[in-house]
């Protein structure tokens, strides 16, 4: 019952959001709006009562299907995930187009008049409708949806799931089926006025045409960023209670192996029994075993076993591997194996070749597993880079460290451990490691310049995907960037067009870097004053900017010469 409540309740919740708003006007309008008839002078028919209910119950089949099941079926046809999508997509496409001109309709139905089936001018029930809708269909991703979309992404599909699954999405179509019923009786009450019922059915293809133009320039996000996320607060509320945690962990993420980890205290200051580890699996590949071979911890018995989740981009990490580096050097004849879960955060960090580089710049000796579909991240339900799980010889977890800092005692407990596998282990002196993890909120948080995730841009223009012309603003507020010149704005980096492009950034930190990728140099200034170039060169990877002993305020601009690729930001 807690998991149908919730269900039902984010369901709903989201059914009122503000990112439901693109699929409103087809919905209304659809609903009441009828095929084309068949004979020779084409008619536009009075629609059933029912078809409300059918375009609802197709988009519900549809979304529930691809949900679950979508990314799995595309993974084992070796297709694009967005291979859907786009289905759908170019099926609305075709709908309204069929819809605006009865004849191009009645072509596209002859093919299909061998069927045992009513005559073709009776039926328009809607379901294919709404099975075309459920395929695009996005709503906003709060903590349920979220769910379930990680436990259809892994296969982790129970009763649980599909419960939570289904009785999600009759909670999003209660708000729908209010505005599908409210089109279906426009209708009726201008049943009369067949101009009008004309004007309907032209008014329903627009609307679906322009859906379908709009989701294929992702006009509907540009949209949801406009608008402010009313049913946040509710949604964080709903997750939050004990119902909602108790439903939530039907949704894949909490199982039998990774139940007993919620035992362990974030960076807790003594040994806790926290449950078996869960496995490592998933893996794409693996670097620093001999050919490639997996690791598996069931045959890291009698060892103590440090897991260390990280991305090679990301400044959080840079700024603890250091310390993981040491350890393994330090303990590794002591009996501590290290194991490195790349967990990617951009699709460029999928790439072996960009790990690869990356871990030779840290120094990484010790085994490292490509986890690019996040198959033991989510085993471990994880969610901070870094994160650190120390296991002992048993295979019990005993410590848990989210984040950066925590250093000192999660080494404090690796020789514990390493004492109580080996009395008799000769353990070298402590490391001397540098903590310098920044006091919380002393930095500019991370900075995107792809559209999917800029948060803090200061120019005077809408920031979105696409080519457009950015200036400067006349006064930028601290911990913001904003460009200059023409830019081509993709889902994960920006780059110039034609010519040289200008980035400036007020910050507060005292290290700056910068992940780019391509062929180029970028000309660096603090304040106006000129600093040393950097030089880029190949794939995505972070160069400094700026390193100093203490942070500061400033502005710094960075001159992009075309061919450059600029993804983030990271301050430390």
């Amino acid at each position: 019952m807690d998991t149908i409540l919730i269900g039902l309740l984010g369901g709903l919740i989201t059914g009122i959001s503000p990112c439901i708003l693109p699929v409103l006007p087809v919905i209304f309008l659809t609903a009441g709006a009828q095929s084309a008839g068949a004979g020779s002078k084409p008619e536009v028919i009075e629609a059933p009562r029912s078809r409300p209910y059918f375009v609802i119950a197709g988009l519900v089949t549809s979304f529930t299907v691809v949900t679950l099941l979508g990314s799995l079926l595309l993974g084992l046809l070796s297709l694009p995930q967005d291979a859907i999508r786009w289905a759908g997509v170019a099926v609305l496409l075709i709908i309204g187009v069929g819809m605006l001109f009865p004849r191009f309709e009645q072509l596209l139905e002859k093919p299909f008049q061998w069927l045992p089936r009513r005559k073709v001018n009776e039926k328009g029930n809607g379901f294919g409708m709404g099975l075309a809708l459920g395929t695009v269909f996005v709503p906003c991703a709060g903590p349920v949806l979220a769910a379930i979309i990680v436990a259809g992404a892994t296969g982790a599909i129970g009763v649980g799931t599909v419960l939570l699954t289904v009785s999600f999405a009759i909670g999003v179509a209660i708000p729908l089926l209010i505005f599908a019923l409210a089109g279906r009786g426009l209708v009726e009450r201008i049943k009369f006025f067949r101009s009008k019922e004309r004007g309907i059915r032209i008014a329903a293809a627009i609307a679906m045409i322009a859906l379908a133009v709009g989701l294929a320039f992702n006009v509907p996000q540009a949209i949801q960023r406009l608008l402010p996320d009313y049913t946040a607060g509710l949604q964080k509320d709903l997750a939050s209670s004990d119902a909602g945690e108790r439903a939530l962990n039907l949704g894949g993420l909490v199982t039998d192996e990774n139940r007993d980890l919620d035992k362990c205290t974030n960076g807790a200051e003594k040994l806790e029994s926290c449950g078996t580890a869960p496995s490592i699996r998933g893996i794409d590949s693996w670097l620093n075993t001999p050919n490639g071979d997996p690791v598996d911890l069931k045959d890291l018995k009698g060892k103590v076993v440090l897991v260390d989740f990280w991305a090679y981009s990301c400044i959080n990490c840079q700024r603890s591997i250091p310390h993981v580096v040491a350890w393994d050097k330090a303990y590794r004849d002591a009996g501590l194996q290290v194991i490195g879960v790349h967990s990617p955060e951009y699709a460029f960090e999928k790439e072996r070749s960009n790990v690869e580089a990356g871990a030779k710049d840290f120094g990484i000796k010790y085994p490292v597993a490509l986890d690019n579909n996040l198959s033991t991240w989510t085993n471990y339900r994880n969610r901070y880079w870094p994160a650190h799980y120390l296991i002992d010889a048993t295979g019990t977890v005993r410590h848990i460290s989210f984040g950066e800092g925590n250093y000192a005692a999660t080494e404090k407990l690796i020789r514990e451990l390493l004492k109580d596998a080996n009395p008799d282990a000769q353990l070298p002196a402590a490391t001397e490691v540098a903590d310098r993890t920044p006091e919380q909120g002393a930095t500019t948080r991370e900075t995107f310049l792809g559209s999917s995730k800029d948060v803090n841009f200061a120019g005077p223009e809408k920031y979105s995907a696409g080519e457009h012309t950015y200036h400067l603003p006349k006064d930028q507020k601290s911990d913001t960037f904003a460009l200059s010149g023409d830019w081509q704005v993709d889902t994960q980096f920006a780059t110039p067009v034609d010519r040289e492009g200008t980035i400036q950034l007020a910050y507060r930190a005292s290290e700056v870097r910068i992940v780019v990728s391509g062929e180029g140099t970028l000309a660096v200034s603090r304040d106006g004053k000129p600093m040393p170039d950097v030089k880029v060169s190949g794939t995505p990877r972070s160069y400094k900017v700026l390193k100093g002993d203490a942070a500061t305020k400033g502005m710094l601009q960075v001159k992009v010469p075309p061919g450059v690729q600029v993804y983030s930001f990271t301050f430390g």
